[in-house]
């Protein structure tokens, strides 16, 4: 039977939990379907009722961005690699494919993604949708591998994503504001290997050389350890590249394989998360006041990491990295820990250092604040309200998000 034929919603009798389990919501309507014809029917059913729509994808996101009390669309049964062009380097891969998948697929044909965050459960689209990073001073965000895709807009027609500057600059981070993705076409490097090396230290012993580190490799990041006030460095090189010591520390692991094998690892316990991205040159001034105030009130209460990273500076609108290179302070706390009390005390400090927060992570500010730290604000407002005049795509905590209260 057509969807023309019967509801093209289905009632939801279920919660809605997120990875770490701290946002839970019950939609009214839950989605998968399982072409673009169908995914048209949903979009239409839910303008006609007046509800909104979010899209779902790994829900790996610890902020509220996926939440709607309407309907939620699963992009489960779009997955795969659809086509690509070794040569020419690119390939185009159904939204719902996770990161993991891919970088397999990809890797089969003689291809890979730039670079990758630390974990690798969330879905192509929800990566490039938040711009979700790993580290590396000369490497961007996930989303600037976007060049092209198929989206159902909120006209409930499925189109190909305009290869104007301005539709490319605000699809890369748009968090399902624009349309909902059915397919993601990717700019991508030639498959290669990487040697992961990581190196116990302290901070005392590191502290000078960060820079120096950074620019050595071509992946490197520092995670902190606030119980033991002692430094994990990991750094990725070529094989052959890349230092073969570090004064004062010690190597701990030294594995090489493909890129996708080595840059993420499978993550057993669960976390939320805080990360604000601010210019480079303010990274580690931030970092030693971050540290401080952890070591005068939250060090017995904390239950993992901080991690500081580097990203490359790119020109999506709402990128954290938009227009300046970059350093991102990441506050861990174990999912079976409060979180609350830890990540607002901390957060006053990256907003007084021009930070950024990541859209699929816990922060606290509103529309009003956010308009103020991105000069392509207003740019990208008007692309989306072009896409979406009625805020079809806006749920609540996406309208105090983007238009405020």
């Amino acid at each position: 039977m057509s969807m023309a034929g019967r509801s093209a919603l289905h009632p939801n009798r279920g919660k809605i939990t997120n990875w770490s389990g701290s946002l839970t919501f019950r939609p009214r309507y839950l989605e998968r379907p399982r072409n673009e014809e169908e995914l048209c029917a949903v979009v239409r059913a839910a303008a006609r009722k007046g509800l909104k729509v979010r899209p779902v994808a790994a829900r790996h996101s610890s902020s509220p961005i996926i939440a709607t009390d309407d309907v939620a669309v699963s992009a489960e049964h779009f997955t795969g690699l659809i086509e690509h062009d070794t040569e020419e380097r690119w390939a185009t891969v159904g939204a719902g494919t996770s990161l993991e998948e891919a970088g397999r697929a990809l890797r089969e044909v003689g291809l890979a993604t730039h670079n990758l965050g630390d974990v690798n459960v969330q879905t192509v689209t929800g990566a490039v949708s938040t711009c979700t990073h790993g580290s590396g001073r000369r490497l961007t965000n996930l989303a600037t591998m976007l060049i092209g895709g198929r989206m159902v807009t909120a006209d409930g027609d499925a189109i190909e994503l305009e290869h104007t500057p301005d539709m490319l600059h605000a699809a890369r981070g748009s968090m399902g504001t624009l349309g909902i993705f059915t397919q993601v076409k990717l700019r991508l490097l030639p498959r290669y290997r990487l040697r992961r090396r990581e190196w116990c230290t302290t901070l005392r012993e590191c502290i000078d050389r960060i820079e120096e580190l950074s620019e050595g490799s071509r992946n490197f990041d520092l995670y902190w350890y606030p119980r033991s006030d002692r430094v994990k460095l990991r750094t990725l090189d070529p094989p052959g590249e890349g230092p073969e010591s570090i004064p004062g520390a010690r190597l701990v692991l030294d594995k090489e394989g493909w890129s996708d094998e080595v840059l993420s690892r499978q993550r057993v316990l669960r976390f939320d998360e805080m990360e604000y991205a601010m210019p480079i040159g303010r990274g580690m001034e931030c970092f030693q006041e971050v540290r401080e105030r952890i070591m005068e009130r939250h060090r017995r209460t904390v239950g993992w990491r901080v991690l500081y990273r580097f990203v490359a500076a790119d020109d999506a609108y709402l990128s954290t990295a938009h227009g300046r290179d970059t350093v991102t302070i990441s506050l861990h706390q174990n999912n079976t820990l409060d979180f609350a009390g830890y990540f607002d005390d901390i957060e006053p400090i990256f907003r007084t250092h021009g930070g950024r927060p990541h859209w699929a992570k816990k922060h606290g500010l509103g529309a009003e604040e956010l308009a103020l730290l991105y000069p392509k604000w207003r740019a990208f407002q008007r692309v989306r309200r072009r896409m979406d005049p009625d805020g079809l795509f806006l749920s609540p905590p996406m309208e105090r998000l983007l238009e405020g209260p």
